[in-house]
């Protein structure tokens, strides 16, 4: 289905085959066993904003689904503060601003939302924290169950808020990839809302486009730079920036850069070979754990995201990614190691001239450095 055919009634649809089904009925994948889209909508225009909802949920308008009960605890609207980094007047949107300290929020209250209205009232998830976090937070506020598979060597203090959550948590030996798969055994006996796999998610995460766009006056960025694993905030500002398009409130898409560490780039590897058939790669450890992702399930889609956009992807090494944490944090912005890497990518794309020190710049910083607190003592060589 092209991107620019918009269906009269939205439905989730299979890439692959573009195969139809209905969005009233919970689905975590299609019956070739990939992950699931949802057809192309119109957008929205700044008369459709609910300018009175201190939320994300002022761009209800734009969802697939009516949600007349959202679950939410104000999450979204989060800070777009500008620094000078390398040169450059940056953009840097903080969206650890929110209930649980991470991105992951915009697409849980949406995902959790919808479950709850199509009948699910027990979920699974399977994170290297933060959409662990989110989605146990959530869970809790809507009066979910949830059940979190985390990787064994997952930072304490994530894995700490989702039990106080109620969330019932098992740590998996091995690597992220390793909890991904054990998700997918455990999904036979509870419903799989993985932010990874469930398109509800990625209707949250788009939310970010919209608010990019309001908070520059209605206008797109030039570029935006994205700490990537698996790709859900690339694929939301694909999705939101082309609603604008195609509703006629911006007149171009911004550039989307993805960025991944070296020591665990699948996504940059693909994107290198010029396909979209995932290039195998031995991942290694990484400092940005968050995006420690070997196999991402909707490879396809990211790299066709980052194309149709002009960008591009981008792997940094574990020392720039250090080095840039600690030049964010002297700036006054105390991120996660993993979001770090966004910052990284910038350095050197300024160097290459690819991103102009002129043009509109959105790094999008997606969790605390409060969730990382021990790792950071680490590198700054004192006790956590």
């Amino acid at each position: 289905m092209s991107r620019e055919t918009v269906p009269a009634s939205p439905a989730y649809v299979d890439p692959a085959t573009g195969a139809l089904h209905p969005l009233d009925r919970p689905r975590w994948r299609s019956d070739t066993g990939g992950p699931l889209m949802i057809t192309p909508l119109p957008g929205i225009g700044r008369g459709d904003i609910a300018g009175g909802t201190r939320s994300l949920w002022r761009y209800a308008a734009a969802l697939p689904v009516d949600v007349p009960r959202p679950i939410t605890m104000g999450e979204g609207l989060t800070p777009l503060v500008k620094r000078d980094f390398d040169g450059a007047k940056v953009l840097f949107k903080l969206e650890w601003m929110m209930p649980t300290g991470s991105f992951k929020d915009r697409g849980a209250s949406v995902m959790v939302s919808v479950l709850r209205q199509q009948g699910i009232d027990r979920i699974l998830e399977d994170s290297s924290g933060n959409g662990g976090a989110a989605i146990a937070a959530y869970a809790a506020a809507g009066g979910l169950r949830s059940k979190i598979l985390v990787p064994a060597y997952t930072q304490p203090g994530k894995t700490v808020q989702m039990r106080a959550y109620g969330a019932e948590t098992q740590l998996i030996p091995g690597t992220r990839q390793d909890t991904a798969d054990e998700a997918e055994r455990q999904a036979e006996t509870i419903f799989y809302a993985s932010h990874n796999w469930q398109a509800f998610f990625l209707q949250g995460t788009k939310t970010l486009a919209y608010e990019l766009w309001e908070d520059l006056g209605f206008r797109a960025p030039d570029n935006v730079i994205i700490p990537t694993g698996a790709g859900s905030n690339v694929l939301g500002c694909d999705i939101g920036f082309g609603e604008l398009l195609r509703h006629g409130e911006i007149d171009r898409l911004p550039r989307l850069f993805a960025v991944q560490p070296e020591n665990c780039a699948p996504l940059h590897a693909t994107f290198l070979s010029g396909g979209d058939t995932l290039v195998p790669i031995e991942p290694r450890p990484t400092i940005a754990e968050g995006t420690s992702i070997a196999r991402p399930v909707r490879t396809r889609e990211v790299l066709s995201a980052v194309r149709r956009s002009g960008g591009q992807t981008v792997a940094v090494s574990e020392d720039e990614i250090v080095a840039a944490h600690g030049e964010l944090a002297r700036a006054g912005l105390y991120a996660e190691p993993t979001c770090a890497s966004a910052a990284a990518a910038l350095r050197r794309l300024l160097r290459e001239g690819t991103v102009l020190p002129n043009e509109t710049t959105v790094i999008v910083l997606t969790g605390s450095g409060l969730k990382a607190t021990q790792r950071i003592g680490e590198l700054l060589g004192i006790g956590a």
